[in-house]
């Protein structure tokens, strides 16, 4: 009601006296629910931020974190020796036990405990800093026989 009172106080000039007063504002009021319902349909629905804060959603900043630490791992995987690359996917990813890891490589079940752990250590490393980075060779490392 108020838009169609400003309207018709801003258009006086166009209410032709003799004609009924009500029938214009009607049309007034009309014709504003129609601009709005016109720009409703370009612009959506307007959201009331109070509302929206109860709406679940992800934190953008912790969204970011996860994909550059995703991002570090990755390439520090990728700079594994692949005998560590290899016992590290079949346990972390593939989700098969070490003892089940050792059989199919055919390796010492110490030997795969070994490399994980190296390999865990060089992901953890990469990821969130440390002493040694991926590109360290496993003989500086200290081979330790695996």
């Amino acid at each position: 009601m108020q838009a169609a009172c400003e309207r018709a106080l801003a258009r006086l000039d166009q209410w032709q006296p003799g004609t009924r007063l009500d029938s214009w504002m009607f049309r007034i009021v009309q014709t504003i629910r129609i601009d709005r319902l016109r720009a409703q349909k370009v612009r959506g629905h307007p959201s009331d931020l109070d509302a929206a804060r109860h709406v679940a959603g992800d934190d953008g900043r912790r969204t970011v974190e996860s994909r550059l630490t995703l991002d570090k791992v990755r390439r520090a995987m990728a700079d594994l020796p692949e005998d560590q690359r290899i016992v590290l996917a079949m346990v972390s990813i593939d989700g098969r036990s070490y003892k089940e890891t050792a059989e199919t490589l055919g390796l010492p079940m110490g030997t795969v405990t070994s490399r994980l752990a190296r390999a865990r250590r060089r992901l953890y490393e990469a990821a969130y800093g440390g002493g040694t980075t991926a590109a360290t060779t496993t003989t500086e490392m200290g081979n330790g026989g695996a």
